[in-house]
């Protein structure tokens, strides 16, 4: 009778398996959008190298991954990131141009010992698209400058990012504007603002890009600001508010956000901007599923 019984829990067990293969299959299926990973984001799992957490992510279905600190890297590191996402078929999202004056009055100022300097750094950036494979890039605008009027300050982005967008046209790379809302000094908050830029540009070159995180704390009302914007839109990323982890751990509906995004046609990335709520192992797992929970829209 025992020997029946455990035969007959070992059989009952194995069809629960054939039933909901949780374990295996599904999660390697790629998601219905491109999610893009950062580095350190699964190193609990994966162990500290990127390389080695690029390769486990793609195994958890991801299809795309981000990196802001890029252009720091070594070139032979970021020729190395380029080979492994083209062997794997995984997508490049942005990196960050960033001079060392992004996060100042830089922009704003029209100085030209601002401006030649990052026009510079913008043909840099070519370079490293072209290693990682790579057709975004997130530009910063920095702070008001306190002694000019707004509309002014306003004429000297518009000039500086025309320039820029000169660079780009050519090698088809698109300089992304985020918006951001780390404290009210900053020039760019709002999506409409970022909009009004890229018309003004004028350039396939310049888009927006919308930081859900950011925009959730600025403004709210995600949807429809996204369909209001979406013309100059060239970049989405994602985090949740309050917390900044992933979706489902705060205030934001993200699985009718994407459904929204997805019904609209959007093929971009979707860049994971955004802490874990829970440590460890458990914790990155904990992140999977909620995209899972989140990417279960059709």
């Amino acid at each position: 009778m025992q020997q029946s019984a455990l035969a007959g829990a070992s059989l009952l067990s194995g069809a629960a398996l054939k039933a909901n293969p949780r374990e295996k299959a599904p999660a390697g299926a790629p998601f219905n959008l491109y999610y893009g990973i950062h580095d350190g984001m699964f190193a609990e799992n994966a162990g500290p190298d990127f390389l080695d957490q690029i390769r486990w992510a793609y195994d958890m279905g991801f299809r795309a991954m981000e990196d802001n600190d890029m252009m720091k890297r070594p070139k032979e590191q970021q020729q190395k990131i380029g080979d492994l996402m083209a062997k794997l078929g995984m997508r490049m999202g942005v990196f960050v141009i960033d001079d060392g004056d992004n996060w100042s009055t830089s922009f704003t100022t029209g100085k030209k010992e601002f401006t030649d300097k990052f026009v510079n750094y913008c043909h840099e950036a070519v370079e490293a698209a072209k290693r990682t494979h790579a057709k975004w890039m997130t530009v910063v605008l920095g702070y008001f400058d306190r002694e000019l009027p707004v509309g002014i300050q306003t004429g000297n982005i518009i000039d500086l990012l025309r320039r820029c967008a000169e660079i780009f046209e050519p090698a088809g790379l698109v300089m992304v504007i985020e918006c951001l809302s780390d404290n009210p000094d900053l020039y760019l908050r709002h999506s409409a603002d970022g909009y009004a830029l890229c018309r003004a540009v004028n350039s396939p070159s310049c888009k927006v890009l919308f930081d859900m995180y950011h925009m959730q704390r600025n403004e709210g009302d995600i949807i429809q600001h996204l369909d209001w914007a979406w013309d100059e839109i060239g970049y989405l990323q994602i985090g949740d508010n309050p917390g900044r982890n992933e979706p489902s751990t705060g205030e934001m509906n993200y699985k009718n956000i994407f459904k929204h995004v997805y019904r609209k046609g959007y093929k971009g990335i979707l860049g994971m901007e955004h802490g874990t709520q829970n440590p460890g192992k458990a914790g990155e797992m904990d992140l999977i599923k909620a995209y899972r929970d989140c990417d279960n829209f059709l």
